[in-house]
């Protein structure tokens, strides 16, 4: 006889984390009744929801006490907006706390999602900063276990949230990916990536892909018992030996093979990628020629020279990512940018992109200054210097995993922070969407130039028209309203993010007292850094403007900390 399956995708975000959890346990935080909506929807003429599209549960699995976090896909495509990424972030949170106090607590996040909700931008993507920061605590005490079964799958920044999990579940059913096909066939036209070729999609970014060449853990059919028992055994395995985002070698290596010039398939990466150590070894002809790349000046390549006068440049075989080691004040601090490199061995990152080497090799100069300063009781500061324009729209990027490459950046940033790294941002230009994320948004504090080139957002606009279904001039009226979902930096600053907004300062062509400035705002922010002795990104929560500006979000972590008990 044949077993009839009861379909996992088909349920709710209620029931489903109602099924992974022990029978009768299930109890909600913050359910319908008690109306936790997004503000920021109704001024633009969307329905919110009562519970914005997550539900967060407490009760046990196999007995011991755990969170249980699942997105509703149903909602906005899952999109993460203030609320939503607030009850995530926020839950995490308190579980880090409890595991801190002895108190395990085992943490399961159901995704179906688009990424960040782009009626709230900056909402969304400051929230998937603050969860994933949560995240890397959390993975030090219990794993934090991903199911993604579809029916959206897990897109944008979430993507890269699932890549810092220590163990993913995932269907035949779901997908995982950074940017979605109708994302890339915008902004690199259909020749890159055909939206309307589902076996193409399904064959580069399906469960069944991502498992096999090990992106994904356990691959499971859609059936609520089979899912359940999944979760189960990853909450009893306990704490994987190695974190996927942590194999910084092993990545760059596999990708080092990949002739980009030529044309890849699902399959002949599926042959390739085998789970081993390292292939190959940066030689000295990787830098000799990395060398001789064509330098393309930016705004992140002028400051990162001026700060750090390139004496101390490392070369190593990806030159679109800068590092050099300055003294700044009376110490050495590490400075890293993204820069332009029309060489590059992958087009879609030849402008400024952060692409599957630049992801990789950011964790790779974040680690090593971790490594170098393991035994050392002041540890060196980081200063990410970021003009990102985005993240690279590819085909080849999609199928081998950008995700996960951005993943093992986000890992090393906040890695690093919580090692005792003070990790400041300056940002001098563009800082969009997972590049962002990836590159400057796990710092402890976060500087920027007062300037219309320096621009923060989820998004290019002609996408975020064609996502949302508006055009631009409805996208920049309704910019008035909400200015979260704005691009220039003044709008921004409104959230209470920004450690400074510096004014007066030619971005372009700094002169000798801009950057004697810039370096003494850099100073102090590493000083008050120190002086906190914070860790964590609470602090982004107590400014001025964050108690204006993010009222939502802090009022939903204070309820979550009621009732979580």
């Amino acid at each position: 006889m044949i077993k009839l399956k009861d379909s996992f995708v088909e349920l709710r975000a209620r029931d489903r984390a109602k099924a992974l959890l022990d029978e009768g346990t299930f109890r909600e935080l913050l359910g319908p009744f008690e109306k936790f909506e997004s503000p920021h929807l109704e001024p633009q003429g969307i329905v919110p929801q009562c519970d914005d599209g997550v539900v967060v549960a407490r009760g046990t699995i196999l007995g011991e006490r755990a969170v249980v976090i699942a997105i509703e896909g149903a909602f906005q495509g899952g999109g993460i907006g203030e609320v939503s990424g607030a009850k995530i972030a926020g839950a995490l949170e308190i579980a880090v706390h409890d595991n801190e106090k002895g108190v395990k607590t085992n943490a399961v996040i159901v995704l179906d999602s688009g990424g960040v909700r782009l009626q709230e931008a900056n909402y969304g993507l400051l929230s998937i900063s603050e969860i994933q920061s949560a995240i890397v605590a959390l993975r030090n005490y219990v794993p934090v276990i991903g199911v993604i079964p579809g029916k959206i799958g897990c897109f944008g920044g979430m993507s890269m949230t699932a890549g810092l999990f220590s163990k993913i579940i995932i269907t035949r059913e779901g997908r995982m990916t950074l940017n979605g096909p109708e994302v890339i066939e915008q902004e690199a036209g259909v020749a890159e990536f055909d939206a309307s070729d589902k076996r193409l999609i399904w064959n580069t970014i399906g469960g069944a892909q991502r498992q096999a060449i090990g992106l994904a853990d356990i691959l499971t059919e859609d059936d609520i018992n089979d899912i359940s028992e999944a979760v189960r055994a990853a909450v009893k395995e306990g704490k994987p030996s190695k974190l996927r985002s942590k194999k910084i070698d092993l990545y760059l290596s596999r990708i080092n093979t990949v002739d980009p010039t030529k044309p890849l398939s699902p399959m002949e990466v599926r042959k390739m990628w085998v789970e081993d150590e390292p292939l190959e070894k940066e030689t000295s002809k990787d830098v000799e020629d990395a060398e001789q790349n064509e330098k393309m000046m930016s705004r992140g390549r002028i400051w990162f020279e001026e700060l750090t006068g390139v004496d101390n440049l490392k070369v190593g075989a990806v030159p679109s990512v800068l590092c050099a080691d300055g003294k700044l004040g009376d110490e050495l601090v590490r400075y890293i940018a993204v820069v332009p490199n029309p060489n590059g061995r992958f087009p879609r990152a030849r402008k400024g992109e952060v692409g599957l080497e630049e992801g990789w090799t950011i964790a790779k100069y974040v680690k090593e200054a971790m490594e170098e300063d393991a035994n050392k009781e002041k540890k060196r500061p980081i200063i990410a210097v970021v003009d990102v324009p985005s993240q690279a729209y590819g085909y080849k990027e999609e199928l081998l995993g950008i995700f996960q490459s951005c993943a093992g950046a986000v890992d090393a940033y906040a890695s690093a922070r919580y090692a005792g790294h003070p990790i400041v941002s300056l940002l001098v230009g563009p800082a969009i969407s997972g590049a962002f994320l990836t590159h400057g948004y796990q710092a402890n504090r976060i500087i920027a130039l007062d300037d219309p080139g320096v621009l923060v957002h989820a998004m290019s606009k002609q996408s975020a028209a064609r996502i949302t279904k508006r055009t631009i001039e409805e996208l920049d009226e309704a910019a008035k309203k909400v200015p979260s979902i704005a691009y220039d930096i003044q709008s921004y600053s409104t959230l209470g993010t920004l450690e400074e907004l510096v004014s007066g300062i030619d971005v372009a062509e700094p002169n000798a007292e801009h950057i004697k400035i810039i370096k003494e705002k850099l100073c102090k922010a590493i000083e008050v850094t120190r002086t906190s002795g914070i860790r964590d990104l609470s602090n982004r929560l107590t400014s001025e403007k964050a108690l204006i500006g993010r009222a939502a979000g802090i009022n939903v972590r204070s309820r979550l900390k009621e009732e979580w008990d």
